[in-house]
């Protein structure tokens, strides 16, 4: 159990609060999960304010879907056969399949991690 500390202000003691010290950014992700969270599922956003875990569980989550990402285009790159090879030697068949490759995996992170929706 924590101990509790006052703080006088005039004639009144006032609970001295203190949020966690939270220096990560929370990001593009930590962004839209927020705002879906503020539509959608508002309990828990209220829920997370409240604890003061807000800032840190969006960090996290921006953390791991970055993470998330790197991994999800790594494999789909080996899988469709996008190599350095490719790269050197048509620029604009590389770039048109990572592009493809990114976006796919964006939707499957927003999907997965930031909407909270079952995969199919």
């Amino acid at each position: 159990m924590q101990e509790l500390n006052y703080i006088r202000c005039g004639d009144y003691y006032i609970l001295d609060i203190r949020l966690p010290e939270e220096s990560r950014p929370i990001g593009r992700w930590g962004r839209m999960h927020r705002d879906y969270l503020k539509e959608h599922n508002p309990v828990r956003f209220d829920t997370l304010c409240l604890d003061g875990t807000l800032w840190t569980y969006l960090a996290d989550l921006n953390e791991q879907a970055h993470h998330r990402l790197d991994l999800i285009i790594e494999q789909m790159k080996g899988a469709e056969g996008v190599t350095e090879d490719l790269k050197a030697t048509d620029q604009m068949a590389w770039i048109r399949a990572m592009n493809s490759i990114r976006n796919r995996a964006e939707e499957i992170i927003l999907r997965e991690m930031i909407y909270e929706e079952d995969a199919v």
